[in-house]
């Protein structure tokens, strides 16, 4: 009979925990792409992992060995492979810009969700099929690109390159 207020209690402090941590956070730099229609549309064929997101080289290569420093002795290599990076990965938080939005949900992640919610059990499927684990992987891609983005822009700083083989200066 407790049960109900204590479970709505802990559903209005997860709910406002999730908000708090949304607005914390620059809305313009992302680790992950936001899904559009196309993705929507593969997300049953992503979960039943016959279509699995790849994940790409840049990014392969980040998560192998993040601070590598091979090549890197001139300031236009750090150039090149943060262009990469941007390439992927999206603006820097040295460079993003708030889009105004104020809010963390937009279409592509409702229509993802509402797709994915066709697939019963959908979240033992996916561990099943193995399609957890590849989005696992590339969730982990995606922060060893932000490392190595941030390594190289550090590394770049260290040795006096201009921007934007460095951070931008702030101002």
């Amino acid at each position: 009979m407790k049960t109900a207020p204590v479970r709505s209690t802990r559903l209005a402090l997860v709910a406002a925990a999730a908000a708090a941590l949304s607005v914390a956070a620059p809305l313009a730099a992302q680790v992950m792409p936001e899904p559009d229609a196309e993705e929507v549309a593969m997300t049953p064929l992503r979960d039943l992992n016959i279509d699995p997101q790849d994940i790409p080289e840049v990014l392969q290569r980040a998560a192998t060995d993040p601070y590598a420093a091979a090549g890197l002795d001139r300031c236009d290599a750090l150039v090149t492979e943060i262009a990469e990076l941007d390439m992927v990965l999206g603006a820097d938080y040295d460079i993003a810009e708030d889009d105004g939005g104020g809010d963390r949900i937009n279409e592509g992640r409702i229509g993802q969700s509402l797709v994915g919610s066709i697939i019963p059990f959908r979240g033992i499927v996916r561990e099943v099929t193995g399609a957890a684990g590849n989005e696992r992987d590339l969730r982990a891609a995606y922060t060893a690109g932000m490392v190595r983005r941030a390594y190289l822009k550090g590394w770049g700083q260290g040795r006096g390159c201009a921007y934007p083989a460095r951070p931008k200066p702030a101002g």
